[in-house]
């Protein structure tokens, strides 16, 4: 644990893809990433007690907390959402509140071409948002909007690296549109709840932290974009 001894605890319910982290500045303490089939209710509470165990971590030692504000499951994202900021309110923690979609692009490679990232948003459709490199990171470039895997490729006309929750026949779809496309591997498509507690991290470090009352999720309908 850092000198200070403070841990921040990361936690993304947005989909099924699910993770918890402790994070003390310099180390990732504990990662857990597994696929929930809508048990977050009941898995999430002991996640976080396993890991503080097996870190070796008193719950008292958490100092903020850093949550995925999706897009993404409607129910998913309430859960993780009214765990993070019970939390928060009830140690008096600060929390950060960061877009899922940012986590995506926080792992990826720094490529010359610009990034779809996506997720799963229910009704086998996807959230997708597009990021391009400046300043040797990726940053949200448009409002993000949900799209079915036959019109985000219909919708491509020109070069795009594509990284996120595909399935097997939305990787061989959108593999038509030729060199236009390159996907990410399917390690780096994965949220990695490591990458949250990192941004997060550095966010409320700098001072960029939210308000728990009204910290809100994302959420999405059909083409109907959000600001980016």
């Amino acid at each position: 644990m850092s000198a200070a001894g403070q841990v921040l605890l990361a936690v993304d319910t947005s989909t099924h893809s699910t993770g918890i982290a402790l994070f003390d500045g310099e180390q990732i303490l504990c990662e857990s990433n597994w696929t929930s089939q809508d048990f977050h209710t009941v898995e999430l509470a002991p996640a976080i007690s396993d890991s503080l165990r097996k870190a070796n971590i008193h719950g008292d030692a958490i100092a903020a907390v850093a949550v995925a504000t999706g897009p993404g499951s409607f129910t998913g994202l309430r859960i993780g959402l009214a765990f993070a900021k019970g939390f928060s309110l009830v140690r008096r923690l600060p929390i950060i509140g960061i877009p899922s979609l940012d986590i995506l692009a926080y792992a990826q490679p720094i490529l010359d071409v610009p990034m779809l990232a996506v997720l799963r948003v229910g009704r086998g459709r996807l959230a997708v948002g597009r990021y391009e490199v400046r300043g040797k990171v990726w940053r949200s470039t448009a409002p993000v909007q949900i799209f079915t895997p036959n019109e985000l490729l219909e919708g491509i006309t020109q070069p795009f690296f594509i990284c996120g929750e595909l399935s097997q026949e939305e990787r061989h779809l959108l593999r038509q549109a030729g060199t236009q496309v390159t996907l990410s591997s399917p390690a780096h498509s994965i949220r990695r709840t490591g990458y949250l507690a990192e941004i997060g991290w550095k966010y409320w470090k700098s001072g960029r932290i939210d308000d728990a009352a009204s910290l809100s999720p994302i959420y999405l309908h059909y083409k109907d974009p959000i600001p980016g």
